[in-house]
């Protein structure tokens, strides 16, 4: 088969004149244009250019760094990486230019006309004293305002692009600041940029701040503090925390600003009589933040509180089940059963191989009639899909649950219009963030009946909270705890061996070929690195027989490093995936084949952060490429343009916090010394407990020794215990 990947060259400047536009995509600015006097190159000659650009009109010239590839299909063309527009020079040029279409209501025509008239100080006229357009020649009053207006809003633009590509901004964020602020974008860049960071996603508080700094702001002006203080939050809020002592919050932002802490402080609460932010005895958190605990708070008692419809005849029904399910529930399970059937809410926790989903089932049995609309969901798809296998009931995420509205973010069924359900089971639920438990909860009808299943001793959500432990912590939600193993994982070493974590004992290994749980020991990340590397493409699919693409699975704690999720997949995939049919992301090379992860939030085309999927189709020279992704919710085709490849990471080896919720015939879990300051006792746990077949741990002694004494690394800073204590006390 032919060949049609790119090869390239090296990085060059070229300047060229826009002649022609194949092909643009105003929401993204990825272009496809054709320019024709170029210089920079060792000949003359037209050259097609490719990648995210300004608008543009034929006419415009543009200065573009990239480079030079031959592409087996679509010929030789210029990839570009960086663009700039340059304002033409010559009275042709000039036509050239405003007749493009850059000006509503010039045509080539009149560009001839108003360039004829003013020469090469056209634009300068245009900038400086565009009231002289009335000394063309057929250009009445309303003509002459339209085009004044148009130039002034084109060149803002212009300028607003030229600034904001100095700090990396490119051209397609340049197009959601001006579809957000319109005619006064370039005014914020100058006044304050820091509107930037909450109005336009991809714009952080280094990058404004360094914009604020270039247009001369000081470092005490109150938005750069407040900025600041919200940025420290915001960086708590991704390691989990909801609440921050404000002393530690002041003493982070003003090493931050490099300003004085009494700076910081009074700053804090300018935000609080903003609404910003919330001071809960001392603890300050973000108002989105502290407004979910609160409504968590309310709905918990607000459910708890609802009239109660205790099921008769439990005991028979759940007889019943053992009979036909030809099993012995364990005594905490068949109390478990009997809590459900009295209570409004019940939490069931437990380790693996404690018989958590043969309890799902059996709740079902027991409680699930034929007259009772029943709705089982996970918070992602990957455990949504776990739960119908196990179940062999439809079930479905969250966000589908609740019938997210992929535009807005917002979900339709809440406490005005809530579910349709009568009892509500939800798995995994150590995976539920505050913000999405607070939906949840208000979107579950006061009669419904709701039963949270997960482990508590996992790594908690990825999103900021900890609401299955602070749940079972607070006291106030019936908690049913499963902690017996049952006879048939007792001879599970995985299952073994993960409640020995929990008892801070290490792993022990298998003895024999055909054992599941093996200990290798790593001398350093290097040959960690070459371990993982010759486990997962030879050794453990020639011993065991998993396919090494679907079926094995490298967890890793942490990104960088030589045993990071980032060097072991360029490994991997050099090894596994030598395809060279591919698309460049940003730092990363992504070829039809690759396993990949989606690393945030895409409502709009239906995947969320932690969804894995395989490229089944690239397109070099559209820079995009489609990904297919299967979960309970079905099978999906995504194609992703240029602009949202960052969105996507190589899925070979993932964070071990990525991998919750998910299960893989065979893991191997990375656990090194280099790792210190994430290790910690629910890592490992978590990790281990990905695996459903084998697990290979590589490791070093040092490492799984702190690991194992590690256990409060996880904790997170909530107020949710209190808010629950205090809506239980009414």
């Amino acid at each position: 088969m032919m060949d049609k990947s790119p090869s390239c060259t090296t990085v060059r400047s070229i300047l060229g004149e826009v002649s022609r536009i194949t092909y643009e995509n105003e929401e993204t600015g990825f272009r496809v244009v054709r320019l024709s006097h170029v210089a920079g190159l060792d000949r003359q000659r037209a050259v097609v250019a490719v990648g995210v650009l300004p608008p543009v009109g034929k006419g415009t010239r543009l200065r573009l760094t990239g480079q030079i590839e031959t592409h087996a299909q679509h010929g030789e063309r210029f990839k570009v990486t960086s663009a700039i527009v340059v304002s033409p020079e010559t009275t042709e040029e000039i036509t050239n230019y405003l007749g493009s279409g850059i000006l509503p209501g010039v045509g080539p025509k009149m560009a001839e006309r108003i360039a004829r008239t003013f020469g090469d100080k056209t634009l300068e006229i245009l900038d400086e004293d565009s009231s002289r357009l009335r000394e063309v020649k057929g250009l009445g009053e309303a003509r002459v305002q339209a085009i004044r207006d148009a130039w002034a809003e084109h060149r803002a633009h212009a300028n607003l692009a030229l600034v904001l590509n100095s700090y990396g901004i490119g051209a397609g964020l340049v197009a959601q600041i001006i579809r957000v602020f319109g005619d006064s974008a370039f005014s914020v860049v100058q006044t304050n940029p820091y509107r930037l960071i909450r109005a336009v996603p991809g714009i952080g508080f280094r990058t404004a701040d360094a914009i604020a700094k270039k247009q001369g702001l000081p470092p005490e002006h109150p938005e750069r503090i407040s900025s600041g203080l919200l940025h420290a939050l915001s960086r708590e809020a991704e390691e989990g925390h909801t609440a921050t002592p404000r002393q530690d919050l002041i003493t982070r932002a003003a090493e931050l600003l490099e300003v004085s802490r009494s700076v910081c402080d009074a700053q804090v609460d300018a935000l609080a009589l903003r609404g910003l932010v919330v001071d809960d005895k001392g603890e300050i958190l973000l108002e989105t933040l502290a407004r979910a605990e609160r409504t968590v708070a309310q709905e918990i008692h607000r459910l708890l509180s609802a009239p109660r419809h205790p099921v008769s005849d439990v005991a028979q029904r759940i007889a019943e089940f053992e009979a036909r399910a030809k099993i012995e529930l364990a005594p905490a399970q068949k109390e478990a059963l009997h809590l459900v059937a009295d209570q409004k809410l019940l939490v069931v926790t437990g380790g693996p191989g404690v018989g958590k989903t043969t309890l799902v089932r059996a709740i079902l049995a027991v409680l699930g009639k034929k007259e009772l609309r029943v709705q089982l969901a996970a918070p992602t798809g990957r455990a949504a899909r776990r739960l119908l296998e196990a179940t062999g009931r439809e079930a479905s995420t969250i966000h589908r649950l609740l019938e997210v509205d992929p535009k807005t973010g917002t979900f339709q069924r809440d406490g005005e219009t809530p579910l349709a359900v009568d009892l509500l089971i939800v798995d995994e639920s150590s995976m539920i963030d505050v913000e999405l438990m607070a939906s949840l909860l208000t979107a579950i009808p006061s009669a419904a009946r709701v039963v949270f299943v997960g482990d508590r001793d996992q790594l908690p959500s990825v999103g900021p909270g900890a609401v299955l432990g602070d749940l079972i912590e607070s006291g106030s939600v019936p908690v049913a705890r499963l902690d017996t193993i049952f006879r048939q994982s007792e001879t599970s070493q995985i299952v073994v061996n993960s409640h020995r974590i929990l008892s801070g004992e290490a792993p022990g290994g298998s003895g024999g070929p055909e054992g599941e749980f093996f200990v290798i020991r790593a001398r350093d990340p290097a040959h960690a690195a070459s371990l993982v590397t010759e486990l997962v493409t030879e050794r453990i699919p020639a011993r065991f027989g998993f396919d090494r693409l679907r079926e094995i699975q490298v967890l890793t704690p942490m990104h960088k490093g030589d045993a990071g999720t980032i060097a072991l997949n360029q490994r991997l995939q050099a090894e596994m995936n030598p395809s060279r049919l591919a698309v460049r992301g940003i730092d990363v090379e992504f070829r039809l084949g690759d396993k990949v992860l989606q690393a945030k939030n895409d409502l709009e085309r239906g995947v969320v952060n932690g969804d894995i999927g395989e490229i089944i189709a690239v397109s070099p020279e559209e820079n995009t490429l489609t990904v297919q992704f299967d979960d309970a919710d079905g099978t999906r085709k995504v194609t992703y343009e240029k602009e949202q490849l960052k969105e996507l990471r190589l899925a070979y080896a993932t964070s071990i916090h990525k991998s919750q919720g998910s299960e893989y015939p065979a893991v191997v879990v990375v656990l090194l010394s280099q790792h210190f300051v994430m290790l910690s006792r629910n890592l490992l746990y978590t990790a281990v407990t990905r695996a459903k077949k084998l697990c290979v741990l590589v490791t070093d002694q040092r490492a799984l020794r702190v690991a194992l004494a590690e256990t409060r690394r996880e904790q997170r800073r909530t107020r949710l215990v209190a808010r629950l204590k205090e809506a239980a006390r009414g």
